[in-house]
């Protein structure tokens, strides 16, 4: 073994599929499982030249990387997306549950085909990943959800719902945590907190609450990422159940 390749590419050989990976944080976890080592499939719905160009980004530094078309809100899509990725790459080492929306409407406006599909994509696939993908993950496997510090600090009125889905997801990762810990596998949430993304740009409509934040600043989605990709590695073989806030401390 080539002690200093391995310290190098700490995911070498190991599989991962990333939902929700064709921008803003998911393309930044995507990036750091494949620059790690990791051969990464993941999702998207509508960004394809995006995918495309973060799929042959990856292979053009020699990684390997597969987009997968899949709308989160489809249960059916979700399990396909893990099938492939196992097909594809012959097994899942990491799963990272990333794909999520959000919507600031008012309580007594919320269109309940709208609060269906957040929950869909949300929470159900959250689930439904972990259903496909868990029977076939071996010892050292991971399950990494992302959430939302709004699960646990939320300075928005309209935000009910998206508050409800994440509280929910960081409730599920400590039920899947003892449900998984028998095949050696470990189940944690990352609950990110303001970070610039095209989604949610440091001068968009959040920029008005960053006061509340103790550094001062957003966070920049490499530093998600990074948080994703010491968890995914051997040294956190003893994190589990866990929810990490990645929010400068907006939280406290």
């Amino acid at each position: 073994m080539n002690t200093t390749s391995t310290m190098n590419k700490p995911l070498a050989d190991k599989k991962a599929l990333v939902t929700g990976g064709a921008r803003g944080i998911g393309a930044a976890i995507v990036k750091r499982l494949a620059e790690d080592g990791a051969s990464v499939a993941f999702t998207y719905v509508s960004a394809q030249s995006k995918a495309d160009e973060l799929v042959q980004e990856i292979k053009s530094a020699g990684g390997q990387a597969l987009a997968i078309r899949a709308d989160s809100a489809d249960a059916g899509a979700v399990k396909g997306a893990v099938e492939e990725a196992i097909q594809a790459f012959g097994g899942i080492d990491i799963l990272v549950n990333n794909a999520g929306i959000a919507s600031l409407t008012p309580y007594d406006q919320f269109d309940l085909e709208e609060f269906d599909r957040m929950v869909a994509v949300n929470m159900k696939a959250v689930f439904v990943a972990v259903q496909a993908a868990g029977p076939q993950m071996k010892q050292g496997g991971r399950v990494i959800n992302i959430g939302s510090v709004a699960a646990e600090f939320n300075p928005f009125t309209g935000n009910s719902l998206y508050v409800s889905t994440k509280a929910a997801v960081a409730g599920l990762t400590r039920a899947l945590a003892r449900d998984l810990a028998p095949q050696g596998v470990t189940v944690n949430n990352i609950q990110p907190g303001l970070i610039d993304t095209d989604m949610n740009p440091a001068n968009g409509p959040s920029a008005s609450v960053v006061n509340m934040v103790p550094l001062g600043r957003y966070g920049r989605a490499s530093e998600i990422a990074s948080l994703v990709a010491y968890i995914a590695s051997p040294e956190a073989s003893y994190i589990t159940g866990a929810t990490l806030n990645v929010d400068g401390g907006g939280s406290v």
